[in-house]
């Protein structure tokens, strides 16, 4: 389990901009918790620690923020939540379903910012986007509206594509509403879906064995599965199945292909929301935002090793190709 402060050492200089003019009382220090089910990749922690210094946020001046993270298991994340709570936060930013739910079992009174939730008021964390009430709000992703895209993708290099084994997560309470968005668009372009359950890291390995003789892989997303995503991206290879991943750092460390929300620009934006917390605003009277920008991002050298070719049509829809 990782448990740090983190800002100060991995930020260093970056941080040492001047104090904005909008900034709140001369002399506080606010503390801002990071709660997720998993180490967040550093491009999470660099897009938060952007939009900090855009509103003039200088770590050790008037801004602490501690993180605090799983493995990838979910069964922490209250314990964890208490932790921030205990150490007097002004604001929680939950990484993803699991940590935004832990947040909010454990308190009704310090504000919430989640960011990557998929359906928010389906999970039950706000009565509707517009109008979160309590004590949350933060930035969606509604995966499920992305599932068929990305079975489409998967289709647009495997044309003779049937049989796509889904690997998700039960324990996280988002993936069940994944799995029903990818099912109908399944339905749509007449691909069948082999659901693989995955308990835990444990389970990576029977996973291998239960996805061979499928014609593509979907990885839902979970945090269980992005803090071991080189792992995954190599299971992948090793059962030569063409995956799709719903964030690029799953591409930027062997896997195939991935689209979905740029989560730099959302874990930026989230900055934004803390900051109008920490200036006064109601979380129950900031709505809930959707993804602005998506990226799709390509491995080319993965596709060499799987002896793909990808056609034109697909690369130039691409937003980056990794080569």
């Amino acid at each position: 389990m990782e448990r740090r402060a983190f800002l100060g050492a991995v930020a260093g200089g970056l941080l040492a901009a001047p104090l904005g003019a909008e900034a709140q009382q001369a002399g506080k220090v606010y503390r801002i918790g990071f709660l997720r089910g998993g180490p967040p990749p550093e491009s999470y922690l660099d897009a938060f620690q952007q939009g900090l210094r855009e509103r003039g946020y200088v770590y050790g001046q008037n801004v602490v923020v501690e993180l605090r993270a799983t493995d990838g298991s979910v069964d922490q994340l209250p314990q964890l939540a208490e932790e921030l709570l205990r150490s007097k936060v002004d604001v929680i930013l939950a990484s993803a379903g699991p940590a935004a739910l832990a947040a909010r079992k454990a308190t009704t009174s310090v504000p919430i910012v989640f960011v990557g939730v998929v359906d928010p008021v389906g999970v039950g964390l706000v009565p509707s986007l517009g109008r979160p009430g309590g004590n949350i709000t933060g930035l969606a992703t509604n995966s499920e509206d992305f599932a068929g895209k990305r079975l489409e993708l998967l289709k647009a290099i495997v044309p003779s594509l049937k049989r796509v084994a889904v690997l998700w997560h039960p324990a996280n309470l988002t993936n069940p509403i994944q799995l029903k968005g990818a099912q109908v668009a399944a339905r749509t372009l007449g691909v069948r879906l082999e659901p693989v359950s995955i308990q835990g890291p444990n389970d990576f390995e029977s996973a291998g064995k239960a996805v061979r003789g499928a014609d593509g892989l979907l990885f839902l997303e979970s945090p269980l599965f992005t803090t071991h995503r080189a792992r995954l991206a190599e299971l992948a290879g090793k059962s030569r199945l063409s995956a799709i991943y719903g964030q690029r750092e799953y591409v930027e460390v062997g896997g195939l292909m991935s689209y979905g929300p740029q989560f730099y620009d959302l874990y930026r934006r989230a900055a934004l929301h803390v900051d109008k917390i920490l200036k006064g605003a109601k979380p129950a009277n900031l709505p809930v935002e959707q993804p602005t920008k998506f990226e799709f991002v390509i491995n080319l050298k993965t596709a060499k090793a799987l002896g793909l070719t990808i056609p034109p049509g697909v690369l130039a829809r691409a937003d980056e190709v990794i080569e």
